[in-house]
């Protein structure tokens, strides 16, 4: 074993909190470096091809990085999205992924998903790719997840698509155009309409 290897991995994890196996075979790391440091204990996995340091916790954005990794084509929806947005007071312990109608979830539990399929429009408007930890996850822009959370509201509660919707325009997080927008390509133009027009008199 090359100890120049073993310290280039721990130096990531440190900077990082997290590495995949696949970015360090694209290194030229070999991943026998991660299971000897596995098995002497310095590094834990955490997910499949994902390690992470033993004392350290993982973070609420360490979470979604793991769950963007598991399911690479699906993205971070509402109450996830909405908690990365800072526009919840919600704080699941699953990570909440909209795939595609007719795609397979994950066999395993190794992260507890919330899965939620979508209709290809409704999956791919309103994406949003955030670097974290080197790592692009994609997330659901705000008006996005806040018509969503309106879609949805049987799922997550009414009180909270309400919630969502006052806190993203008292912050100004968008413009009504937005909102209309989005309200129109999840089909509940409807149901948000009477809330869109009281907080124009806001």
């Amino acid at each position: 074993m090359n100890p120049s290897k073993t310290a280039q991995v721990m130096s990531i994890l440190v900077k990082d909190g997290i590495v995949r196996s696949k970015d360090l075979r694209e290194m030229g790391i070999h991943q026998e470096y991660l299971r000897l440091l596995s098995n002497q204990g310095q590094i834990v996995r955490s997910g499949r091809g994902i390690y992470t340091l033993p004392d350290r916790d993982l973070t609420e954005n360490q979470s979604l990085i793991e769950a963007s990794i598991r399911v690479p084509h699906g993205i971070i929806c509402l109450l996830s999205a909405l908690r990365f947005h800072n526009l919840t007071t919600q704080n699941p312990f699953e990570v909440w992924q909209a795939i595609a109608q007719d795609a397979r979830p994950p066999k395993d539990d190794l992260i507890p998903l919330r899965i939620v399929y979508m209709s290809e429009k409704t999956r791919t408007s309103g994406i949003e790719t955030h670097l974290i930890a080197n790592i692009p996850v994609p997330i659901f822009n705000v008006p996005k997840t806040v018509a969503d959370c309106f879609k949805y509201r049987n799922k997550i509660g009414h009180d909270v698509a309400l919630e969502a919707l006052r806190d993203c325009w008292r912050e100004r997080r968008c413009t009504m155009d937005e909102l209309w927008h989005y309200a129109k390509i999840c089909r509940v133009t409807n149901v948000m309409r009477p809330y869109l027009e009281s907080l124009t008199l806001i």
